[in-house]
């Protein structure tokens, strides 16, 4: 795996480097071989103009996600980039009572996978998408995200 890691957040709580790689790794296993992906870790200004540009979304997110594609006939280890908001991750982790870590790997991991293909418009690409992350979080260590999660509202929210 070829990694660009691009820390542009002035935050304090940021993951290490080796363990972005480790919970890349994770979220790789199985479904790709070799792969080149840029993470980057950005403050609320550029994730809040990165949203409503692509997204036509107000303010911030927590996860972007931009896969590449190739074009026709070209096959490269290329995957994207994940794009990550480090004063949206540490709010949220705080919300939802949450050790940092822990959402970091997830939102690590949900990048990852939208790279991969994964997505959750539907409700049951949402579940394949959750079990997926919960499957690789656990074996990382971690706590189920969802595992709180009663409603399908309250997963839309975690989701958005």
């Amino acid at each position: 795996m070829t990694l660009d890691l691009q820390r542009e957040s002035a935050a304090p709580d940021l993951p290490s480097n080796p363990a972005v790689r480790r919970w890349i790794r994770a979220a790789l296993e199985g479904r790709r071989q070799r792969a080149e992906l840029t993470v980057r870790l950005v403050d609320e200004p550029e994730m809040t103009a990165l949203n409503e540009g692509y997204r036509h979304k107000t303010g911030p997110t927590n996860v972007l996600s931009f896969p590449f594609e190739a074009p026709p006939g070209i096959t490269l280890p290329l995957l994207g980039d994940v794009v990550i908001c480090a004063p949206v991750v540490t709010r949220e982790a705080a919300e939802q009572g949450k050790p940092i870590t822990a959402h970091w790997c997830h939102m690590v991991v949900h990048g990852v996978l939208h790279l991969l293909g994964f997505d959750h418009q539907t409700d049951q690409e949402a579940l394949t998408m959750e079990r997926l992350e919960t499957d690789i979080l656990t074996a990382l260590g971690f706590a189920d995200p969802y595992a709180e999660v009663n409603s399908t509202d309250e997963r839309r929210k975690l989701r958005r």
